[in-house]
């Protein structure tokens, strides 16, 4: 199995310094790596310029050979090999789990039967998951490229399990920002923060509870090719909708218009209209049943004045509140009190 992409295929955006991590493997095994470059059309000279950029076509070529000619998919980062195979093995011993949660507790168990050079962890508090690499030895001058690869390891195989973009909300990383600091940002959404306490990424707790979508046949297909490192290609996100209907609920004068949302969600205008197309919603749906929500639970739990209703679920007056009310529920707001009023008694 060798490792995809670290980063979009469309340009070259791979940073150099991870070539390098490579061919510092080589060095630790007193092997060759010219054949590897050669297979991954990287001329020899390009590792010299700290600026110099690979395409993820290139970098994927470059793993694919190193990790078989080197019979370790780590590397060399550990202090012994990951023969070939092994993280094959790794996403096959997790495929069984009834959803996320238990499928990461899996990977971070067994990841810790294959080396303890680094242990992986995965936390949950106030509704959001934090999966941590804690550092057992020094990993020297591969440590970023270990950290980043096993991050997005992880971060890739669940994503590809549950067939969904799992978006971070954060990522740390316990090194200052490097100079190809730019190519973060494509690996890793959410904010990012270097010169952390350990190297770890956060996101909402509830994917956990999202059952596997893959199975025995679909992780043969996969393993023909790579491990997924990129996730850009899942498009859908299957908690967008819930998260969009949680901030217009919490945060309503923030998240008035898409463009705001967008921002909070870390995401483009663009991208949320099209993932909510593809969950079959609009906006614009989410924003009614919110407001029909909220609408219902004040006009059944309050003895508030229709109108006061009306202008605190954010419409003008009282006649267009009326109005849509009764597309929503097929009743008239005052209608509905009389009915809830009358079973009451």
């Amino acid at each position: 199995m060798s490792s995809s992409q670290l980063l979009p295929a469309g340009r070259a955006a791979t940073p150099m310094a991870f070539v390098r991590a490579i061919v510092l493997g080589y060095q630790r095994y007193g092997m060759d790596p010219s054949e590897a470059l050669r297979q991954a059309q990287i001329a020899p000279r390009e590792l010299a310029r700290p600026q110099a950029r690979v395409t993820a076509a290139q970098f994927e070529a470059l793993n694919a050979h190193a990790m078989q000619e080197l019979d370790d998919e780590a590397l060399g980062w550990f202090s012994r090999k990951l023969p070939w195979g092994t993280y094959g093995m790794l996403c096959r011993a997790s495929l069984g789990s009834p959803d996320l949660g238990v499928a990461i507790k899996r990977w971070c168990r067994h990841h810790r039967l294959l080396t303890d050079d680094i242990l992986l962890d995965l936390q949950v508090a106030g509704g959001i998951a934090t999966v941590t690499i804690t550092e057992q030895r020094e990993l020297g001058a591969f440590r970023e490229f270990c950290l980043v690869s096993n991050l997005r390891f992880l971060h890739g195989y669940a994503c590809w399990a549950i067939d969904s973009r799992i978006t971070l909300r954060e990522a740390r990383f316990p090194f200052e920002a490097p100079p190809h600091r730019d190519a973060y940002p494509l690996m890793f959404s959410g904010d990012l923060h270097f010169g952390a306490a350990h190297a770890s990424y956060s996101f909402d707790a509830r994917y956990l509870a999202l059952p596997l979508q893959r199975d025995e046949r679909a992780l043969r297909t996969m393993l023909k090719r790579a491990l997924p490192l990129t996730v850009l290609q899942y498009r859908r996100d299957r908690l967008l909708g819930q998260r969009v209907r949680e901030l217009i609920r919490s945060r309503p004068a923030e998240a008035a218009h898409a463009e705001a949302l967008a921002t909070l969600l870390h995401i483009s205008t663009r991208t949320l209209h099209r993932q909510l197309h593809e969950e079959g919603v609009s906006l614009q749906a989410l924003k009614d049943e919110v407001r029909r929500d909220q609408a219902i639970e004040q006009l059944l739990r309050s003895t508030r004045p229709i109108k006061q209703v009306a202008l605190a679920v954010g419409f003008r007056n009282e006649k267009s509140f009326s109005r849509a009310f009764r597309e929503w529920t097929g009743e008239s707001p005052g209608a509905l009190r009389r009915r809830s009023a009358g079973a009451a008694e």
